[in-house]
């Protein structure tokens, strides 16, 4: 598995929030809750979607599936000038980020993930950087589909 490595630049996104942990997964409930609205936001920029987690610093030193993080739904938007009702807005900041390609249902992202952190990041020349992580969904996205292909973003620097 090799990744890309791309400098991606601020982004404007918007869309809705969720505290959760991998063993209290509410990922579903986050979606369900954004896709109906999400037509609302008159100002995005393309259709990607943006499956976005911010982790503690230290989440992954002291890994526990129990632990929560803050993961989003959204899209990018051109400015934050008209947020519809239940939304929120959230820069991601620039930086530098390995792009991995995870082809197959999203149920099975879980085994690249495993492979990114067991394998790939200990033995490249980069550590984890302290910003939001995130699943880039594209127009190949198929949720379960075996064909379905998303960007696994994990922000990166150098060791």
């Amino acid at each position: 598995m090799k990744p890309r490595i791309e400098h991606l630049v601020s982004k404007k996104l918007i869309g809705q929030k969720m505290t959760m942990s991998l063993v209290a997964n509410k990922t579903g409930v986050l979606w369900r809750n954004f896709m109906p609205k999400r037509r609302e936001i008159q100002n995005a920029i393309g259709r990607d979607l943006f499956s976005l987690q911010i982790y503690d610093p230290s989440y992954f030193a002291n890994f526990d599936p129990h632990r929560e993080f803050e993961k989003w739904a959204a899209v990018e938007v051109t400015d934050f000038d008209q947020v519809p009702p239940e939304m929120e807005t959230m820069i991601l900041p620039e930086g530098l980020y390995a792009v991995f390609m995870h082809q197959g249902p999203a149920s099975t992202g879980q085994k690249t993930f495993e492979t990114i952190f067991t394998s790939w990041l200990p033995n490249s020349e980069y550590t984890l950087d302290n910003r939001p992580h995130f699943e880039l969904l594209g127009a190949k996205y198929k949720n379960e589909d075996p064909e379905s292909e998303e960007e696994f973003w994990i922000p990166v620097k150098a060791k």
